[in-house]
């Protein structure tokens, strides 16, 4: 089976299109439940984490680790949800989280400005030039966003295996070119790519536990193997690295702890 993301601009028909893939293929559809999941799981309130996930960094959390750390606990429950196969994501960047799987099929909807104004404003009985301010600034946050905390611009035709219009397709026509894209033998599941998104999920939650302590931690996972990235200064616990080792071997799917110790030039 596979998985599907489908990114889309607000009010371009996007959920009801991820709504009816699902349907249709009997898929699970998921997307704003994670965030309540990883604010249950990590005692943050949910509008931070929606905050962290959809809104343009601000000035002052450039440099500070919060936005980092918050990303980090959707991120880990985003694919906790996706390891599990038979899954249409929708919003929330699940497509930068699992871009690196192959069984992954990802799905960018687009519409005419016009379109998405008339959406918005019958739905909160806004008048026209305040529904096209309200989605200009929508779509500077996200573009934003991508940007500063990936380096790529969540627009860009070329992250997706399928562009959609959702103006010129109706509903139903866009849920046919998915169902029957998704079908094609490179979207099936295989035993490596599942590996691979096995590796992800468990590095992810790995990284999420450790962020509070350890900002800026990076993890890498192969199979049960784990290694962890962190940096050091003068002031740090000598103790550090067998702390971590026997705090992430109690962690379930782990067999192996690696810590490499990476000097930090910003904070010496």
């Amino acid at each position: 089976m596979a998985i599907i993301t489908i990114s889309r601009g607000p009010y371009s028909k996007g959920t009801e299109i991820a709504e009816k893939v699902a349907e249709r293929l009997g898929y699970r559809c998921i997307s704003n439940e994670v965030m309540l999941a990883a604010s249950q799981k990590f005692q943050i309130p949910s509008d931070r984490l929606y905050q962290a996930i959809h809104d343009a960094p601000l000035i002052f959390e450039r440099f500070t680790s919060e936005m980092q750390k918050y990303i980090a606990y959707v991120a880990a429950e985003v694919l906790g949800e996706l390891r599990n196969d038979n899954v249409v994501f929708h919003g929330l960047a699940g497509h930068f989280f699992a871009g690196e799987v192959s069984h992954l099929l990802k799905v960018r909807i687009i519409a005419d400005m016009e379109d998405r104004i008339s959406i918005l404003a019958e739905k909160q009985s806004l008048s026209r030039e305040q529904a096209l301010r309200h989605i200009k600034k929508e779509d500077r946050e996200r573009k934003s966003w991508s940007r500063r905390f990936y380096g790529i611009d969540t627009f860009d035709p070329s992250l997706y295996h399928l562009l959609i219009h959702s103006t010129k397709l109706t509903v139903d026509h866009s849920v046919d070119l998915i169902c029957n894209t998704v079908t094609q033998p490179q979207f099936t599941t295989t035993p490596e790519s599942q590996q691979t998104l096995e590796n992800l999920t468990l590095a992810a939650g790995i990284r999420a536990a450790l962020l509070s302590e350890y900002p800026g931690c990076d993890v890498v996972a192969e199979g049960g193997a784990v290694e962890i990235y962190i940096r050091f200064t003068v002031h740090t616990d000598t103790m550090i690295t067998e702390k971590i080792r026997e705090k992430v071997l109690k962690m379930p799917g782990v067999s192996s702890v690696s810590v490499v110790l990476v000097p930090s030039v910003l904070f010496t």
